[in-house]
């Protein structure tokens, strides 16, 4: 991605995209209003999806699950929503968030998640929500990201692979752990 991502007010955050098939998307920031619309979403999912996301079958989103990604302050946590269409009839398709905490070196590190309604697999969702959370996070003093995938979701792992960001992984209990530096490249040889 080349463009620069202005993080001064993430909140305030969209950006056009255009999937692999030609069809338009916007991707921008949460709004408290959103809750619904995640629902109907989540609601969209196949349990294939549910499981791979939440490691668990699940038939709704709690309301502290709703409440947390709507509560998104846009320092500490970070959420950005994929639609289609608008008004009354924008449609949510996807989603990538962060969390931010203090690792145990001092550094500010970030859980990422991403969720992508199966219609719109393999259209270059995850990887440029990759790349708009990576410029919000460095943008906010984020050293790395961190995941929990499993070992059997290919298409995520390799997401992160292609991302061009430097990752480690340990494996456990079926389970990926994937580190992603965020260092700016053109910085770090500094």
């Amino acid at each position: 991605m080349s463009a620069v991502v202005d993080t001064s007010d993430s909140r305030d955050f969209s950006r056009h995209f255009v999937l692999r098939d030609g069809t338009p998307v916007l991707i921008r920031a949460i709004r408290p209003d959103d809750a619904d619309k995640v629902r109907v979403a989540f609601h969209k999912l196949d349990a294939d999806s549910v499981y791979t996301r939440f490691f668990s079958h699940k038939k709704d989103l709690s309301s502290e699950e709703l409440d947390r990604l709507g509560g998104a302050d846009f320092v500490h946590a970070v959420v950005l929503v994929v639609s289609i269409g608008a008004g009354a009839d924008e449609m949510l398709v996807g989603g990538g968030s962060y969390y931010v905490y203090p690792a145990a070196d001092g550094r500010q590190v970030a859980e990422i998640a991403f969720t992508v309604e199966e219609d719109y697999h393999g259209q270059g969702l995850s990887s440029q929500l990759l790349a708009l959370l990576a410029e919000i996070a460095r943008g906010q003093g984020i050293a790395r990201f961190e995941a929990e995938v499993l070992a059997g979701n290919s298409a995520m792992l390799s997401v992160f692979q292609h991302s061009g960001l430097p990752m480690t992984t340990t494996h456990e209990d079926g389970v990926v752990h994937v580190v992603l530096e965020l260092a700016n490249p053109a910085v770090a040889e500094t």
